[in-house]
């Protein structure tokens, strides 16, 4: 699995575990919607500022996110 679609993954479960609509998330992190779409897809490539923006958004710390995307791609190689 790529680091691309473990974070699509990490993403999608990290707002969904918080309830939150990509429109919701969208207005708390001030990312457009349709590029969170694109990156929970796996379609677009997130950059650091928006990843940390998005993560931040989230309410979960760095740390925690990487550990998660960690465990995703341990996941995905089994």
């Amino acid at each position: 699995m790529s680091i691309k679609l473990a974070t699509a993954v990490t993403l999608r479960q990290l707002r969904n575990e918080a309830g939150l609509s990509q429109e919701q998330l969208a207005r708390q992190s001030g990312i457009d919607r349709t590029y969170i779409s694109g990156v929970e897809r796996s379609v677009r490539n997130i950059t650091l500022d928006s990843l940390e923006g998005l993560i931040g958004a989230l309410g979960v710390s760095s740390e925690e996110f990487i550990r998660r995307l960690h465990d995703e791609l341990i996941k995905q190689r089994s």
